[in-house]
């Protein structure tokens, strides 16, 4: 069971393809990293696909008692599960209260050995789990492994690919290297890993835009304070970007001047995310939604001095399954009713 479990990975290299419609919109040449087709739905199959096999791995020939366990309701939570399936392993998940019906039919759908409802919040969720759950499954004999949802080496190691994959595909496209690549920062895993492979690469004069929402702004208000934060609740919709401190590792690397943050409100996230469905024909959730956001509102020359026809943005459509389209037509008619009321 081990040598076959270890030559199975539970993430793919995406595509990356050029949009046509966003290059005209920003002046440029837009390419768009599709992490949303992973398995799990979100690049986050990369970094905790990464960490969970990197665990595995240490268990040597025998993981027939290996049970992964994770306190994301998110895509986090997602991906573990899938990675667990891939793997021939098993996962439980505890969510908070407040975890949605609709997300946690995902992780049951998707092959949780079991789903349970724990908690006001993610800290007595992820407290339960780690303090009670797994400890009463190595009591029965079982390897219980915690799955931390953004903050390890390995989780940043596995999102450091994307900048590997980028720099190999886009030679294929265009002349030009990346001046930009942008992506949402909710805990700092993505950011913490793309900015990790630009190192590797030496690329440092690529550009990362770090974009977030107003009321899950944590890294921008670390940045602008110099100082770890952390906020007192999430109050933005784009709640799979809930992380009220940002990792110690994403806030070092805001601090770079190579790095840029950027917050946007939710009604742009929306209209993004309602056009983004229209012009490039994928359903995305808000987290993901705030990066093309970022180019329809004009704010991608502010951000990158020097623009033109020539330059080369890169896109992290990072995915996420806390969307339908019933959501987001909520979401589209629930922004038009305050717009008219304000």
């Amino acid at each position: 069971m081990g040598s076959e479990i270890h030559t199975k990975i539970p993430y793919i290299e995406t595509p990356l393809i050029k949009s046509h419609t966003l290059s005209e919109v920003a002046g440029c040449n837009v390419f768009l990293k599709l992490e949303n087709l992973q398995p799990s739905g979100s690049f986050k199959s990369r970094g905790i696909g990464n960490y969970m096999m990197a665990k595995l791995a240490a268990q040597g020939a025998d993981t027939s008692k290996v049970h992964f366990y994770c306190s994301s309701g998110g895509n986090a939570g997602l991906a573990c599960v899938h990675a667990a399936i891939t793997l021939g392993c098993r996962a439980t998940i505890v969510v908070p209260l407040s975890t949605s019906a609709f997300m946690i039919d995902k992780l049951r759908q998707a092959g949780a050995t079991d789903v349970i409802q724990k908690g006001a919040s993610w800290q007595e969720a992820d407290d339960y789990l780690t303090g009670t759950l797994m400890e009463e499954a190595r009591t029965k004999g079982d390897v219980a492994i915690y799955v931390p949802p953004f903050n390890a080496q390995e989780i940043w190691d596995g999102a450091a690919g994307i900048s590997h994959e980028i720099a190999r595909q886009i030679p294929a496209m265009t002349k030009h290297y990346p001046v930009s690549i942008e992506g949402v920062v909710g805990g700092g895993g993505l950011l913490s890993g793309v900015v990790q492979g630009l190192d590797d690469l030496s690329m440092q004069q690529t550009r990362v835009i770090a974009v977030e929402t107003l009321g899950a702004d944590s890294l921008h208000q670390a940045v602008q304070k110099r100082e770890l934060i952390t906020l007192p609740a999430i109050t933005s919709l784009a709640t799979t970007l809930g992380a009220r401190r940002v990792c110690q590792r994403a806030f070092e690397y805001g601090l770079r001047e190579q790095v840029s943050t950027v917050v946007l409100s939710d009604a742009e996230a929306i209209a993004a995310c309602k056009r983004f469905a229209s012009e490039e024909r994928f359903l995305v959730e808000l987290s993901c939604g705030v990066v093309p956001a970022v180019v329809y509102s004009g704010r991608l020359k502010e951000l990158i001095p020097g623009l033109n026809k020539n330059s080369v943005v890169v896109l992290v459509i990072c995915g996420g399954c806390n969307i339908s389209y019933e959501l987001l037509e909520h979401y589209v008619t629930s922004q038009a009713a305050a717009a008219h009321t304000s």
